[in-house]
């Protein structure tokens, strides 16, 4: 859990750098990749995954975070993935995400971030009843974002866990190629 949040850190930060390296986009979505699969599988993301794991001495080991009791919520989303396929540069694209808390209780969204000021997100800022819909809207600016994109939006839920993903994708050409 303490290189999940060590690499979450490291996504912030290069976020607040700004939006104009590419590359730098392309680690931070790798980095994205590596936090999920450590939240999803408890494992160890590594570069090569043919490598063996390396021990760590941490003598303050980061307490599990523990399922919460009682009735929650659960978010269901139609897809978690859109790809906006070849678009223009300077396009701005959006699309919706439409889900459903299939869980037992009211589904709060408190935050919802992109890793680019580029991706903007819009949620509902007021709680989902069961059984009730909702929609994320993701708007995408391409301008100057040349290549294939690969954007992520970070949901800050009261489900377990409490945080759900959605992604958008797109191949950004210039004017006449």
């Amino acid at each position: 859990m303490k290189i999940a949040k060590i690499l979450l850190g490291v996504i912030v930060a290069a976020g607040m750098v700004g939006c104009g390296n590419s590359e730098l986009e392309s680690r931070i979505t790798k980095l994205e990749g590596k936090v999920a699969a450590l939240e999803g599988k408890g494992g160890v993301a590594r570069a090569n995954p043919t490598a063996q794991p390396v021990a760590v001495n941490n003598p303050t080991p980061a307490a599990p975070a523990e399922k919460p009791e009682g009735p929650l919520p659960s978010i269901q989303f139609e897809e978690k993935l859109h790809d906006f396929g070849t678009i223009k540069d300077g396009d701005v694209v959006e699309h919706t995400f439409s889900f459903v808390n299939n869980g037992e209780a009211p589904l709060i969204i408190s935050n919802a971030s992109a890793t680019c000021g580029c991706t903007v997100p819009e949620w509902p800022k007021t709680p989902i009843a069961v059984g009730e819909t909702g929609q994320i809207k993701v708007r995408f600016n391409s301008k100057n974002k040349p290549g294939v994109q690969n954007k992520t939006v970070t949901l800050t839920t009261n489900t377990w866990p409490t945080t759900q993903r959605v992604q958008i994708k797109a191949n950004v050409v210039k004017e006449g190629e």
